[in-house]
């Protein structure tokens, strides 16, 4: 059963890779290991891939009853202080191998996957601190990243605004991205988890209101990507990983946290992603990169391919359609064939060539971690598929 090959590749691979990780010097994690994994032990140290490792070894010590990954999970929670501006209130994008502020941007996104971390770690263990720190950082979103019609996104160290290069791409420089509010939805959606609350709830269902108003284009089956301040878009592109994963990520906010008769908007538009993505970018090879302009980019990127394996999931599960089973089983031995290192000592390629050739990305930076492919286990693990 998949659940059972998932809890395997977990345990297995994902998590021994990333223990291997542990700055037993300095604290935290390596911040970066390159395509030989030879370690980088001075490289800089990213919030936001520390957060992604809070969030996976205090999910997995939760599923799993794992004493040795709550310890991995406690370690990761120490190190994550290390990020907070304890003037300023907020996280810092990144800080040095030896624990000093590095780049001191306090980016949206950042603070929104430091929530998601600590709401995991609290699940876990229920310690306070955790909860009022992860409480604190949703109060710098909604008092200091909030604009009238959505959130910011990139702040200096004192949150005056700043061009906002670090989640922009394809030669655009956009003021309201669909990943930053992702984002932002998924860490108060597992904080909401933690900690049930109205007013949080009510903050969950707006930021859903703006997907289906904004970011939502039904006309042509995605979300938008880049915007300007007003929701106009910047270029004519679909992220296929970014639809599929929000076809899923979406649909758990809304049972998490809408009334049962508040939902079916949601449902509509998840399903929507999850087909267009499925018919346009699909393949026994996995799932294509993105298209720009019309043109796809064939790469297999590590996370899209994981969170495909997540959209194929929900599909079934909203539909009962069995073809989604059917292709989430091709997906997996695609991600199998091309995507997980064989090497004994590796985890899984930042993206490889669609003939499965790996590209010279490195296997571990600020954004390569263990939480898609981490995720995709457990949610997996958890949802006792039928095949």
């Amino acid at each position: 059963m998949i659940g059972d090959e998932m809890r395997e590749h977990l345990t297995g691979k994902i998590l021994p890779f990333w223990e291997g990780l542990k700055d037993e010097r300095y604290g935290g994690f390596y911040g970066y290991a390159d395509k030989e994994l030879r370690v980088h032990r001075e490289a800089d140290k990213g919030c936001i891939l520390h957060s992604r490792i809070l969030w996976t070894f205090s999910t997995a010590a939760r599923l799993l009853g794992s004493a040795e990954y709550r310890e991995y999970a406690d370690w990761a929670y120490e190190a994550l202080k290390g990020f907070e501006d304890r003037e300023n209130g907020g996280v810092y994008w990144s800080i040095t191998f030896d624990g000093r502020p590095a780049d001191t941007t306090k980016h949206t996104y950042c603070q929104a996957f430091a929530i998601y971390g600590l709401a995991a770690y609290y699940r876990l263990t229920g310690k306070a601190e955790a909860l009022e720190k992860a409480r604190a950082l949703r109060r710098v979103i909604e008092e200091k990243c909030t604009v009238y019609n959505g959130y910011g996104e990139a702040y200096r160290a004192d949150f005056s605004p700043e061009s906002n290069e670090k989640l922009s791409e394809n030669g655009v420089m956009a003021s309201r991205t669909m990943n930053t509010l992702l984002h932002v939805l998924e860490g108060y959606t597992e904080l909401y988890r933690a900690e049930p609350d109205a007013a949080l709830g009510a903050l969950v269902e707006r930021q859903l209101g703006i997907f289906l108003e904004k970011f939502y284009n039904p006309g042509r089956h995605r979300l938008e990507v880049f915007c300007d301040a007003e929701y106009r878009p910047l270029l004519d592109m679909q992220s296929y990983g970014h639809d599929i994963e929000s076809g899923w990520l979406l649909w758990d906010a809304a049972e998490t946290v809408l009334p049962e008769d508040r939902r079916e908007p949601v449902r509509r538009m998840c399903l929507d992603l999850l087909r267009s993505v499925r018919e346009r970018a699909f393949t026994d090879h996995g799932l294509k990169n993105e298209c720009v302009d019309g043109k796809d980019d064939e790469l297999r990127i590590w996370w899209v391919q994981a969170e495909t394996m997540l959209g194929f999931a929900e599909g079934w599960s909203l539909t009962g359609e069995e073809d989604w089973l059917r292709d989430l089983r091709i997906q997996w031995a695609a991600i199998r064939r091309l995507i997980v290192d064989p090497r004994p000592n590796g985890e899984w390629y930042w993206s490889v060539y669609e003939d499965g050739r790996p590209t010279e990305r490195p296997m571990v930076e600020e954004w390569k971690c263990p939480y898609h492919n981490g995720r995709m286990c457990m949610r997996l693990m958890e949802k006792a598929l039928p095949v």
